[in-house]
């Protein structure tokens, strides 16, 4: 749990930083202090469309009845890739490109979606790190609907 936080507050902002210094230095600092405020203008105006077209593909899942899964994962993922391009960076400004346009969500949706598959298929098989113990005390059974008016009742004292 430690590696993914030191990623995400040491790791990612010093690389970031690298790469305006370097682009900085490349195309003077005006130049690169525009880039970032048009690619966040940019990101913002991208947000703003590609949510609604999340918004309007969810509510159109829910009136003809069906869970709006795919709808709900775009949606998140728009919602990210937008804060990541108004974040000031340009690997950031990458990232937040690939989740806002249709084609490459659609890809990292389906990456999403295939590891949330396993991690809940590993979930399922497995107890407390370990694969499910057979004990004891598990019973192979069958089991009956019981009428619960037919049941006597007992009064609790």
């Amino acid at each position: 749990m430690l590696l993914p936080l030191v990623l995400l507050f040491i790791v990612v902002p010093i690389a970031e930083l690298a790469v305006i210094i370097q682009v900085g230095q490349e195309i003077g600092v005006l130049w690169t202090v525009a880039i970032l405020v048009a690619d966040s203008i940019l990101g913002s105006v991208l947000m703003r469309s590609q949510g609604r077209v999340a918004w309007r593909r969810f509510n159109e899942a829910t009136s003809t009845g069906r869970v709006p899964a795919r709808e709900v994962v775009d949606g998140a993922l728009v919602i990210f890739g937008g804060a990541l391009l108004l974040t000031p960076g340009f690997l950031s400004d990458i990232l937040g490109l690939v989740l806002l346009i249709p084609p490459t969500r659609a890809l990292v949706r389906a990456v999403l979606l295939r590891q949330l598959a396993r991690r809940m298929l590993r979930a399922a098989t497995t107890r407390r790190g370990g694969p499910r113990a057979r004990h004891d005390y598990d019973v192979d059974g069958t089991a009956t609907d019981v009428d619960p008016d037919a049941l006597p009742h007992r009064n609790a004292p």
